[in-house]
């Protein structure tokens, strides 16, 4: 990691006093550029669903960056999510995604059936490393499978009824 960015070992090892802290630092920015990407998309769009599809296709590197550092560091990752700044950004993009999502559908962009926490579901879902795919196919088939999702949550006359209650933000908080 220090050969990629260019600096030597020591270097970070005086920013970061360990593995975790660096992690969670990597995280945070990521989180961070997820933010502006959103705040952008709605402030720059006239159209939500045009934010929203902006937002997943722009934010996608850094949530896909996310997905896989939890995967690859769950014990740091799960250490992170008590972390208030992780909270305060989470819930500045699940508020602004909220908001694409509910105008979207007011529009008749989006289909009614869905809510906030199904999209914010699918992307991390669809985000996660496929265990046996090589880096290049993993990121492709990912970049492809959120593409398949949005034409999926367009609003249609011939949408199938979807099963079960809606997923919201609510049911993504702790505990729920």
């Amino acid at each position: 990691m220090a050969r990629r960015a260019c600096v030597s070992t020591g270097t970070i090892y005086r920013r970061f006093p360990d593995r975790q802290a660096l992690i969670s630092a990597v995280a945070l920015d990521g989180f961070h550029r997820v933010v502006a990407i959103a705040r952008t998309a709605e402030d720059e769009e006239s159209d939500a669903w045009q934010a929203l599809t902006r937002f997943v296709h722009q934010a996608r590197t850094d949530l896909r960056l996310a997905t896989w550092l939890s995967v690859w560091f769950a014990s740091t990752w799960a250490e992170l999510q008590d972390d208030p700044e992780n909270h305060r950004l989470r819930r500045i993009v699940l508020k602004i995604l909220d908001r694409l999502v509910r105008s979207a559908q007011s529009d008749g962009d989006m289909r009614p059936d869905v809510d906030t926490g199904d999209l914010a579901l699918l992307i991390a879902l669809l985000l996660r490393p496929v265990p046996g795919l090589h880096t290049e196919l993993s990121r492709k088939s990912a970049d492809r499978a959120l593409d398949l999702m949005l034409d999926s949550l367009r609003a249609r006359d011939d949408n199938q009824q979807l099963p079960h209650q809606r997923i919201t933000t609510a049911d993504l908080e702790p505990g729920s």
